[in-house]
């Protein structure tokens, strides 16, 4: 018998998983709006504030919030705002600065590190 994804039949279920994991996530207890914020450090502060107090998470800290900011980045895809993708993907870098680790990002590689 063929899948529903082999069909190409969905149910409303279906299309929002995606937001019920962002919700109901067992790993992190996120900061109500936390992707909507215009400061990259701030989004990087609170994701690693949440996943250092989550007890639940299944990973290191540093790679529970960065998991959980990437899943959001690509489940948002086309329909996320070039700005706030940019300011997202700046957090990760953040992200990897409060964690020591190397920046990826080499437009910011100019940036004081703190």
């Amino acid at each position: 018998m063929p899948t529903r994804k082999e069909t190409g039949i969905t149910t409303v279920e279906d299309d929002h998983w995606s937001q019920q994991v962002t919700e109901t996530s067992d790993a992190l207890d996120l900061q109500a709006g936390v992707f909507a914020l215009d400061d990259p450090r701030e989004i990087a502060l609170s994701l690693k504030q949440s996943a250092e107090a989550s007890r639940r998470r299944k990973s290191e800290p540093f790679r529970s919030a960065m998991s959980m900011l990437t899943f959001y980045i690509n489940r948002a895809g086309k329909h996320l705002p070039e700005g706030q993708r940019d300011c997202l993907e700046k957090a990760k870098d953040e992200l990897r600065v409060l964690y020591g680790k190397p920046r990826q990002n080499p437009r910011d590689s100019n940036r004081k590190e703190e």
